[in-house]
């Protein structure tokens, strides 16, 4: 049996899509999820709702696709052979300019995940537990190495600890995250709470 989504998906180009979700992006950091809405995305980027609709079937997965096309490729092709050089490398993989534009997403997206469970159930279906999952991978490689015993109980709340990083930053100094913020908090918190030596 053919797959469904294959004929109604080949409609759009890689290159019309990363349009489609470019725009997206910008009018969620004008307006915000709220207010954006499907017939705006349709006259910013002079295509039909029906076609977004097919396509995307609607607002949440359309915001949450054009957040995950930012992603800076597969946590899956790190292995460097240690936990540090891995943690370290998923930071560089973006500049700072990314990562300030991906924090200010977040920021305008965080109250509307709380209001919306479509958007909720759509940001940790096709955002959330996918790179959770590459994650755990990671952590797993480290745990295999002998690196981290398995039993440690900072384990459970290391993505709790980057993702507290990188959203709290902001918050807390006034400064959007950096390389440098997020390489030093990981030697200075994370490898620490995993009893990881730095050297």
């Amino acid at each position: 049996m053919t797959d469904v989504a294959a004929p109604r998906r080949s409609r759009i180009t890689p290159e019309r899509e990363a349009e489609l979700y470019a725009a997206v992006l910008d009018l969620l950091r004008e307006v915000g999820y709220d207010a954006l809405t499907m017939d705006a995305v349709a006259a910013r980027t002079r295509s039909s709702k029906a076609t977004l609709y097919r396509q995307w079937g609607g607002k949440a997965e359309l915001v949450v696709k054009a957040m995950r096309s930012q992603k800076p490729g597969s946590m899956a092709d790190i292995d460097t052979g240690s936990l540090r050089g891995d943690l370290h490398a998923i930071v560089a993989r973006e500049d700072d300019c990314a990562m300030e534009q991906n924090a200010a997403l977040m920021r305008a997206l965080a109250m509307a995940v709380h209001m919306n469970p479509d958007l909720r159930q759509a940001f940790k279906e096709l955002l959330v537990e996918p790179e959770m999952e590459e994650f755990r991978r990671i952590v797993r490689r480290a745990v295999d190495r002998g690196e981290v015993r398995s039993d440690n109980p900072a384990l459970d709340y290391m993505v709790h600890m980057l993702v507290g990083a990188f959203a709290t930053r902001t918050l807390i100094d006034d400064l959007p995250p950096t390389r440098e913020f997020l390489t030093s908090y990981i030697d200075a918190v994370v490898l620490p709470a995993l009893g990881v030596p730095l050297h």
